[in-house]
């Protein structure tokens, strides 16, 4: 059994890119705390398989939608499918992200806009639509995935950096409107962990850069995330808010 201030029974959760990863891994962590889920992605039949996963073993309650971030209309369509599906959406984690590295003088009008509906005006478009029910019952929680590279960034890391920095000052910011609510809002910045999206964009030389950059001498799994999203969208974390979790394994020390 969860220790009390960790039960999420009876809460549901939205995690967008839910079907892989960080995303997949907090859903799992939710489902095993006692929450409901619900999570989307752009790919049907990698939500369907990932659903099963992550409800398996739990009572939890679990549904997904299809939904392109970029995609302003289906992003809405995604609050509304939630929110209508299960009732209610207690916790939402903005997890969806994507990143094209491109060097400043060579960033494109596609690439930039791209990137910035995907990981920044896709989670404020969610997050608007989301709070108000939320508001209604005076309880959510609000978790923005950040990372490392809003706090520092590298070349090329232009507009994904520009992304993750923006959503640490809009937590900030919502974290002041939504706490008389009973609202929290935090984003969670993680640093090397092994998914999908750095392995494909690193080399080789560079994956074992930022594994002797780490404290740990290690790259993080991503059911290491789970603990500190529990934190956040738990009562564990009832007086937290307006503020940045770094999850790297220490790589910011050094």
């Amino acid at each position: 059994m969860p220790v009390p201030i960790f039960d999420m029974s009876g809460k549901v959760a939205l995690i967008t890119g839910g079907s892989k990863g960080l995303g997949k891994a907090m859903a799992r962590g939710f489902a095993q705390a006692g929450a409901d889920v619900f999570i989307s992605s752009r790919h049907e039949d990698e939500l369907r398989r990932s659903l099963d996963d992550i409800t398996s073993g739990t009572s939890s309650r679990g549904m997904y939608a299809v939904a392109d971030m970029a995609r302003r209309e289906e992003v809405l369509r995604l609050a509304e499918t939630a929110i209508s599906r299960m009732g209610r959406v207690d916790i939402l984690v903005n997890n969806a992200g994507t990143n094209i590295p491109q060097p400043i003088d060579e960033i494109s009008d596609e690439v930039w806009n791209t990137v910035m509906e995907i990981n920044l005006n896709s989670v404020m478009a969610l997050t608007r639509a989301i709070v108000p029910q939320m508001k209604s019952r005076r309880w959510g929680r609000i978790i923005h995935i950040s990372s490392i590279m809003g706090l520092v960034s590298s070349a090329g890391r232009n507009v994904y950096s520009a992304t993750k920095s923006a959503l640490i000052g809009m937590a900030r910011a919502s974290a002041l409107d939504l706490g008389s609510f009973g609202i929290t809002v935090n984003c969670i910045a993680p640093g090397p962990f092994l998914t999908d999206l750095p392995l494909s964009l690193l080399t080789k030389e560079q994956q074992q850069y930022f594994t002797t950059m780490t404290a740990l001498g290690r790259w993080g799994q991503p059911e290491e995330l789970i603990g500190p999203a529990l934190l956040l969208a738990s009562d564990a974390g009832s007086y937290i808010t307006g503020t940045t979790l770094v999850v790297d394994g220490g790589w910011l020390a050094r």
